[in-house]
């Protein structure tokens, strides 16, 4: 690195979020984590809020640095508009389209496509096209999202505040109703 680029990465560690964890992380693995395709991680794929979830790359596997799920969503329903106070989200469309929200924004997604959704903005998203939809969804870092998934998944027929105390326990703020896809 050059001496005027490394001076000037304290500049930048307040400016960019997850940019302090990503360089002062403990080192990651020292081999590659393969997942075959319609496959989870730890063979737990699991269905939620009308959509199957696979892991594909695990918190355990970057030390925290991130997750991420592959998604086949089946129904016109998505989560919560919400705010994580200790993550960013990324976005990437597979397959289907998707209307998306991320502050007062509105974004429409196609195949290809992809949406940043920082630290602290409420952000949600909704199928809207009539076949199944494909979504990659990144964690950065990687929070307690897979503890959230693992409890969320448990628990038949939630009242509202359980779901809230759920959402809360894990760094999520609830903001606004669910997206609809019109």
């Amino acid at each position: 690195m050059k001496r005027r680029a490394f001076l000037a990465l304290p500049l930048l560690l307040p400016a960019v979020p997850g940019l302090e964890n990503l360089l002062l992380a403990a080192p990651g693995p020292t081999k590659g984590v393969k997942v075959d395709a319609g496959q989870d991680r730890f063979g737990q794929s699991f269905t939620y809020l009308g959509a199957r979830f696979e892991l594909k790359v695990s918190g355990q596997d970057t030390n925290g640095g991130m997750s991420i799920y592959d998604t086949t969503r089946f129904e016109k329903i998505g989560p919560l508009l919400h705010t994580h106070t200790n993550l960013n989200e990324w976005f990437f469309v597979t397959g289907g389209e998707f209307k998306f929200q991320v502050g007062t924004e509105l974004f429409r997604l196609k195949a290809g496509d992809s949406l940043f959704g920082p630290l602290g903005v409420p952000h949600a998203f909704v199928k809207t096209s009539e076949e199944p939809g494909r979504l990659i969804i990144l964690h950065q870092p990687a929070g307690t999202m897979e503890a959230y998934f693992l409890e969320a998944r448990q628990l038949k027929d939630p009242t509202p505040a359980e779901r809230e105390a759920l959402l809360r326990k894990h760094s999520m703020i609830p903001a606004g109703p669910r997206l609809t896809p019109d």
